[in-house]
């Protein structure tokens, strides 16, 4: 499905003579939305991008380090963009800001590219007490203060001298890792789940297979101490911050159905010292549920956007990309199945013209 939005043909820049009249609006200025909008305008069509952060980018913007994307590149590419006749609204939220009437009656098309936005959560003992946020919140607020951009009412969750611990060993909590590292933290912790991975690729898993291995980022060189096959039980303070976590470690067992699961290990009960806990597990769905809720949209059994081989969703004339309907994933099938919306839309659109 994805491979349709790389047919050479579909995405030659159109003459300025053979521009449609149509228009298309994209919800979300990530790498899908960002895909889905260059393509579209590459094929003729008059694009519209909203989104409810101040400047366009998304995650590429907000939710990764600069140390390991520039914001000058993005900034290249969305400017390159604006250039070519990509229209952006910023600071537009829609359900609120702008109604899904509206932009049913004003637009041809629409594609929702928001990414995954509901983080997976630990509701473990303690997860009230403050000092523990989600992986996007804490890089956001760091992205923004890098870029010097306003943020009001948002409190400080610097990890300046504070004992880190950062649950989940993905891309994420690797980012976490070196954004607490620069922010001057006094020690940092990376807890995962899952046991700790081979060197080297394993017998059961040849090329071209994806190799469950141990990758270890430049974020892990700078520093830092990973911990394996870690449950993190409860969160321990003194009734307000949280100060410590009680882990446990885990082994992986058999399941009836051929699976495994993690089953506590008597006895190895410990405690971690926390000033600042980031929870990094990443997504379980698009999580903006006025969105879903407003377009009517239907969803599939993991409570992802559902969409036909075109990319459009149960609602005609909607359709949708990246993350909210593939689950979460690399930046680079964000921008592959955004480039498949918009050729799913140019279809549509052509279908509705003749």
């Amino acid at each position: 499905m994805i491979e349709k939005g790389f047919e050479l043909g579909l995405l030659t820049p159109k003459p300025p003579e053979t521009y449609f009249r149509e228009t298309v609006a994209v919800i979300g200025s990530g790498p899908a939305g960002l895909a889905a909008a260059d393509t579209l305008n590459k094929l003729g069509y008059k694009v519209t991008v909203f989104d409810d952060a101040p400047s366009p980018g998304g995650i590429l913007r907000y939710g990764i380090p600069d140390f390991k994307l520039e914001k000058n590149i993005v900034e290249r590419r969305i400017n390159l963009m604006k250039a070519e006749g990509v229209i952006f609204e910023t600071d537009v939220l829609v359900g609120a800001d702008l109604s899904f009437r509206y932009l049913q009656k004003h637009f041809d098309a629409i594609c929702l590219a928001c990414g995954a936005r509901q983080p997976r959560d630990l509701p473990a003992p303690g997860r009230d007490l403050e000092g523990i946020l989600f992986a996007m919140d804490y890089l956001t607020r760091q992205n923004r203060a890098v870029s010097r951009e306003s943020q009001p009412h948002v409190s400080d969750f610097t990890a300046q001298d504070k004992a880190v611990v950062v649950i989940g060993g993905g891309d994420t909590g690797s980012d976490c890792l070196g954004t607490a590292l620069r922010q001057g933290a006094g020690k940092v912790y990376q807890l995962e789940i899952l046991p700790k991975p081979p060197a080297e690729r394993p017998g059961d898993a040849p090329w071209p297979m994806w190799p469950i291995i141990l990758r270890e980022s430049h974020a892990h060189r700078e520093g830092g101490e990973r911990q394996w096959a870690i449950t993190t039980k409860a969160f321990l303070g003194n009734g307000k911050q949280v100060q410590k976590l009680q882990c446990a470690k885990v082994e992986w067992v058999d399941t009836p159905d051929g699976g495994k699961t993690p089953q506590e290990i008597p006895g190895s009960e410990f405690e971690i010292e926390a000033e600042l806990v980031i929870l990094a597990m990443g997504f379980v769905g698009p999580g903006n549920r006025k969105l879903v809720e407003g377009f009517g949209l239907a969803l599939d059994e993991h409570g992802h956007i559902k969409a036909d081989d075109n990319m459009m969703t149960s609602v005609d004339g909607v359709f949708v990309a990246g993350d909210m309907t593939i689950g979460q994933s690399l930046i680079v099938h964000a921008i592959a199945s955004g480039r498949c919306a918009a050729t799913g839309i140019a279809a549509y659109l052509d279908g509705k013209r003749s």
